[in-house]
């Protein structure tokens, strides 16, 4: 009889571990479904990851290369620029000394006519065309133009004074000769003409007291000597 319930306590406690052990083996097989699941899903995360890193280097390598390519272009347009430069400082007389070599032709042509003349007057009257027609060009392409300065009243803006006499012909300081001719290049004075001056002869001014008090700022002595200190600065 004791035999009988001890066979059956001990099966009945089989059956007990039997149950726990499966409950055991579900949840082991739980935990490893869910353990499966979560490495799917970083798996998936990490393909996407890996996915969105190789289009952005791929992204970074074109914009690499764009870049690669804009500072070629670049440099290349720094250099044409620099050759363009160049070129206007070496050729920016190449105007002026167009219209220079027809002038040369004409001196030449004069020279050798000379030559074969003799003939002072003929060859002096070409020097002298020769002459008006290369000013006439400076002036009218250039906007070269001589300052007229005999008999015109000193200016110091325009004209040097190298050299001075009394006259009793003159009522006001007066050019009376171009040692050196001023040129104005459009508005501007390009080079002073240098010039002898004559002034009143003493007691023969009519210009009265008024002169007398801007005789030191407006003398050609004062004149030469600024404009000598203008030389120098």
């Amino acid at each position: 009889m004791k035999s009988t319930k001890s066979d059956a306590d001990k099966e009945h406690q089989e059956v007990k571990n039997d149950e726990a052990k499966g409950q055991e083996t579900k949840a082991e097989e739980k935990e490893k479904g869910k353990k499966d699941n979560k490495t799917e899903l970083l798996e998936k995360q990490l393909e996407e990851v890996q996915t969105q890193l190789a289009k952005l280097e791929a992204e970074n390598s074109e914009l690499k290369n764009q870049y690669l390519r804009k500072q070629a272009d670049f440099e290349n347009f720094r250099k044409r620029m620099q050759r363009e430069k160049m070129d206007a400082i070496k050729y920016a007389n190449s105007d002026l000394l167009q219209d220079l070599v027809p002038i040369i032709d004409d001196f030449e042509r004069a020279i050798k006519s000379s030559e074969e003349s003799r003939d002072f007057e003929s060859f002096h009257s070409g020097i002298k065309l020769i002459e008006h027609q290369f000013t006439n060009m400076l002036d009218r392409k250039y906007g070269l133009k001589r300052i007229e300065s005999v008999g015109q009243e000193f200016d110091p803006q325009k004209h040097e004074a190298i050299n001075m006499e009394e006259s009793s012909e003159v009522e006001t300081q007066t050019v009376v000769e171009d040692y050196q001719k001023g040129y104005f290049l459009n508005d501007r004075v390009l080079r002073h003409a240098k010039v002898k001056v004559a002034v009143p002869a003493a007691g023969e001014s009519s210009a009265g007291p008024a002169a007398e008090e801007s005789e030191d700022q407006g003398s050609p002595e004062n004149a030469a000597e600024e404009q000598s200190n203008n030389d120098r600065n």
